[in-house]
């Protein structure tokens, strides 16, 4: 990529983007919903053990709030590099360019990992409760998987962004964690 470029972060992207950018806005990408909704073996699980991370999943009907990164064409080489040595690390993630509405009004495209429902680490449709129950218990070597869920929720609460799904399933977590409410 030599071009600038924008990119879509709706979960740990929002809160740890590691890369270098020139504007950050909230955005919307359609037809698509945050959800956990892939295994994770590498950061907050274990092949063993796996842990739950948040994914965008196909979902005509949906929208998915977070954040879009304008990144220069100085850096789009290195930080294409970085995103997809971060996101596609096992497959599990579709790339691909999706138009995204700026909360300032601007229509972009924009780069995104939305997940492989046909790839092995694919978890959807499991309940509220199911999900709960992995996320309060789950680790890896980038930490628990709770603290994921709940620097995500920090983070979207802090740019004003409510997500009633999110919401719900930490109180389940902290409830089977035993972890007081933020």
């Amino acid at each position: 990529m030599r071009d600038e470029f924008w990119v879509f972060g709706y979960g740990s992207l929002m809160w740890k983007p590691e890369f270098e950018y020139v504007e950050r806005v909230v955005a919307d990408l359609h037809g698509y919903q945050r959800r956990f909704c892939l295994r994770s073996i590498r950061y907050r699980g274990t092949p063993e053990a796996p842990g739950l991370v948040l994914a965008l999943d196909h979902d005509e009907h949906a929208v998915c709030t977070g954040m879009a990164y304008r990144v220069s064409a100085s850096v789009a080489s290195e930080v294409y590099r970085y995103l997809r040595q971060r996101e596609m690390v096992t497959g599990a993630y579709l790339e691909s360019l999706h138009p995204l509405r700026l909360h300032d009004g601007r229509d972009v495209e924009g780069l995104a990992y939305s997940v492989a429902p046909d790839h092995p680490q694919y978890a959807g449709g499991l309940s509220l409760a199911e999900q709960a129950r992995i996320i309060a218990i789950s680790e890896g070597p980038a930490g628990l998987n709770r603290d994921y869920l709940f620097s995500t929720l920090e983070h979207l609460r802090g740019i004003g962004i409510a997500d009633p799904e999110l919401e719900a399933l930490e109180r389940e977590v902290r409830s089977l964690a035993g972890t007081p409410a933020g």
